[in-house]
């Protein structure tokens, strides 16, 4: 699938099965992200996302099936995403400001979709859900990358939102799907200048939110056709 956006000197891989996606970084990277194996803040050159069909999975401990599956594959520091989209649909989109470049790979799907605030309840068969990996070109501090987190979130609600994708809960308009992730990435430094701000007022901050939304915007066109 062709970036949607200028796209910048590859950093990573991408590799497709019929129900895997495998994002091969060339370099170690910084990774944060809340995903059901290899979350919080880890330094990884893989993430992978998992096609679970049907929205089921019948295994209690999920976490640790996928901990022990990365094992067994040699891919113990991966950071691990689950869906039941179409991984043939993917999103790939890269904006840049000068020499600052964020790229973003974003898989879709709506059946789950939510608003902030609706009651809670058990998933929805079949669901869906927006995943997505946003890789930043230039190294973060740990600040930085919460930062950026918090910018690809506003994001992917705003494209939400800019679709008119509504709740399955409420009917009132969604702001994303129950089981959302989102994995931001950086180079490790090692000797390079660490950045330790990504806000909206920033370069990196722009090409994060651009990515994001272009990526969510296009994901969800998808979709829904």
């Amino acid at each position: 699938m062709k970036p949607c956006l200028k796209t910048q000197p590859a950093a990573f891989k991408i590799l497709r099965e019929p129900d895997r996606l495998m994002i091969r970084f060339r370099t170690p990277h910084r990774a944060l992200s809340w995903a059901v194996a290899g979350g919080g803040f880890r330094i990884t050159q893989t993430v992978i996302w998992y096609r679970v069909h049907n929205g089921k999975s019948c295994i209690g401990d999920l976490s640790g099936y996928l901990e022990e599956k990365m094992k067994s594959e040699k891919l113990q520091t991966a950071v691990v995403l689950l869906t039941s989209a179409d991984l043939a649909a993917y999103c790939d989109c890269t904006s840049a400001a000068g020499k600052i470049a964020a790229r973003c790979i974003t898989t879709v799907g709506l059946h789950n979709a939510l608003r902030v605030g609706d009651p809670p309840g058990k998933p929805i068969r079949g669901a869906g859900t927006i995943n997505l990996l946003c890789r930043i070109s230039v190294p973060l501090s740990n600040e930085a990358l919460i930062e950026t987190v918090s910018v690809a979130a506003e994001a992917r609600t705003v494209a939400v939102l800019d679709s008119k994708v509504m709740s399955r809960s409420s009917g009132l308009p969604a702001t994303g799907t129950g089981t959302d992730c989102i994995v931001v990435a950086s180079p490790v430094p090692k000797g390079r200048k660490v950045f330790c701000y990504a806000g909206k007022h920033t370069p990196i901050g722009h090409v994060i939110g651009r990515s994001v939304y272009e990526g969510v915007r296009q994901g969800i066109r998808a979709a829904c056709l």
